[in-house]
């Protein structure tokens, strides 16, 4: 799914900010890169606070569910923006499945014309999960976005994420080939980043990936509280940059996180539905993948290979993008 309305609202920010408890979950860790010029936001812009959201599933809210639909890190984050009498125009442009490609043609030119003072800018992750998967051209793609924002004076939001094998426990041969796509993925983000300033939440490290308690019930997506936890990393990152002043957004989730029982139940039930539609495009060739990963192990080489074929199409795409 690539399409779908954008959500679009206006927020208000709380008068009072939150003190987390003691058994408040930790934001997870940061990445600072250093500062560029401020954009409109922090040049004191007249009018509500634009804040545009564009991405995959992730930022769409898949996994934070409130008032019967998903809310997600980003809404959360948007209630915290601007002090009390300020207000924060919101619009979120992000769908599941979304591709960067999705991101660069649909979601881009959207975001554009709405002009934003801060814009997110998280996807690659279903990237990965394809067997077209071409780093050099998701390089090309991402440092289009982010410089077209950057020119109409957005800060922006990124971050890097954990790979998918990873979360779902796939057995190694399955698992290290979308590990290594995805730590190119992150690799890539990080150059990105730091190229156009932007604020940078790493959420790759073991700190984040090793909480369940952080994960909705298909260990794709956080659940309400992770999402908490990732709106709290950036508003500490951009309070720090004087880019948001209202109330940080609360830690403290109003459901539970799921159970054994119900991740289960997800995997029995829709887990094997998501499987099978991404079956039709990456299986076949993530089962020749394993196989590759098989047949180096079984003839000493080990994974040093395809761990450098991956690092040498990594630099070609960074020279490719960051040499111009």
């Amino acid at each position: 799914m690539t399409g779908g309305a954008a959500k679009a609202v206006t927020a208000t920010a709380p008068a009072a900010v939150e003190t987390p408890t003691a058994k408040t979950p930790t934001a997870p860790a940061a990445v600072e890169p250093a500062p560029t010029a401020p954009g409109p936001a922090a040049a004191g812009d007249a009018g509500p606070l634009r804040f545009a959201v564009l991405g995959d599933s992730f930022s769409e809210g898949v996994g934070d569910r409130a008032g019967g639909a998903w809310r997600g890190w980003a809404a959360l984050l948007a209630q915290g923006l601007t002090a009390e009498g300020r207000e924060t125009a919101f619009l979120n442009l992000a769908v599941s499945g979304a591709l960067g490609a999705d991101v660069a043609d649909e979601q881009t030119p959207r975001a554009l014309e709405f002009r934003p003072h801060l814009a997110s800018v998280v996807v690659g992750v279903n990237d990965t999960l394809r067997r077209t998967f071409d780093i050099e051209l998701l390089t090309r793609r991402l440092d289009r976005v982010c410089a077209d924002l950057h020119a109409v004076g957005a800060v922006l939001l990124t971050a890097c994420l954990p790979d998918p094998g990873r979360m779902l426990g796939l057995p190694p041969p399955l698992a290290r080939p979308l590990a290594r796509r995805q730590r190119s993925v992150n690799a890539v983000v990080h150059a990105l980043s730091a190229r156009y300033g932007a604020v940078h939440l790493h959420l790759a490290d073991p700190v984040w990936t090793e909480d369940r308690t952080l994960w909705s019930a298909d260990r794709l997506h956080p659940g309400e509280r992770g999402h908490r936890a990732v709106a709290a990393g950036f508003h500490r990152l951009l309070a720090a940059r004087g880019l948001a002043h209202g109330a940080r957004p609360s830690a403290k989730p109003a459901q539970p996180p799921p159970t054994r029982t119900e991740t289960l139940l997800w995997l029995a039930t829709a887990g094997t539905g998501w499987v099978l539609r991404r079956s039709r495009d990456l299986l076949p060739q993530l089962l020749l993948l394993a196989g590759t990963e098989l047949r180096h192990w079984a003839d000493g080489t080990g994974t040093a290979p395809l761990d450098a074929r991956a690092d040498d199409a990594l630099t070609a795409a960074l020279a490719a993008t960051m040499g111009r």
